[in-house]
């Protein structure tokens, strides 16, 4: 198989959400199927919304995976009502039945990012990077950075991670942990311990 960059197609964007329920263990946070097919979705509309730079790979004509960063002083790449739409009803609901449990989350990344920032002025930040697990290939993530550093040579930039998902690809790449905070996600009857980890590297 052969991977090549190209423009990422509509049809694969539930490809990638599958890619990121699967990579970053959306299944941790709850036992219902529906409601992590929802997330997922949220997750990968709220990205795209935010979205300066869009990178996908293709293995042959297959989906193999795709890298969404938000670069400071770029025009965002997706317009999208129903995307948009879907996020906003996500988020009110959201925190209409989960309070103080994903905002634990969000609060212990602005905390890093507060600290992060005191000494550090980043370009821009990787939102999503996810591989299509049905692709049976190696090197589809270093693929999609090295492609991401080739276009912003000499930028720094900065993303958020977990324990739940595969934070080691990072540090094997370059990239420096430059926060980290552990938390409780109290999602109903549901307890999560996490360890919330914030990344940085100048891209070469």
């Amino acid at each position: 198989m052969k991977l090549e960059i190209r423009e990422l197609r509509k049809k694969d964007y539930k490809k990638a959400i599958q890619s990121a329920i699967i990579g970053m263990h959306f299944n941790w946070y709850t036992d219902s199927k529906l409601a992590v097919n929802l997330y997922g979705k949220y997750f990968w509309y709220l990205e795209m919304t935010r979205a300066t730079q869009v990178i996908a790979l293709y293995a042959d004509d297959e989906f193999a995976g795709v890298l969404l960063a938000e670069m400071k002083g770029e025009h965002k790449k997706f317009r999208s009502f129903w995307g948009s739409f879907y996020v906003k009803a996500f988020n009110m609901l959201h925190n209409l039945f989960t309070k103080g449990g994903v905002s634990v989350y969000e609060e212990a990344n602005e905390e890093m990012f507060a600290q992060y920032t005191k000494t550090n002025t980043p370009d821009g930040e990787i939102i999503f990077l996810a591989a299509n697990p049905e692709i049976k290939m190696k090197g589809i993530g270093s693929a999609l950075l090295r492609e991401f550093a080739s276009r912003n040579k000499g930028k720094e930039i900065y993303l958020y991670t977990d324990n739940a998902c595969t934070y080691e690809f990072y540090e094997h790449r370059g990239f420096h942990r430059v926060g980290e905070k552990d938390i409780v996600l109290q999602l109903g009857k549901k307890q999560v311990d996490l360890q919330c980890l914030l990344y940085s590297k100048v891209l070469l």
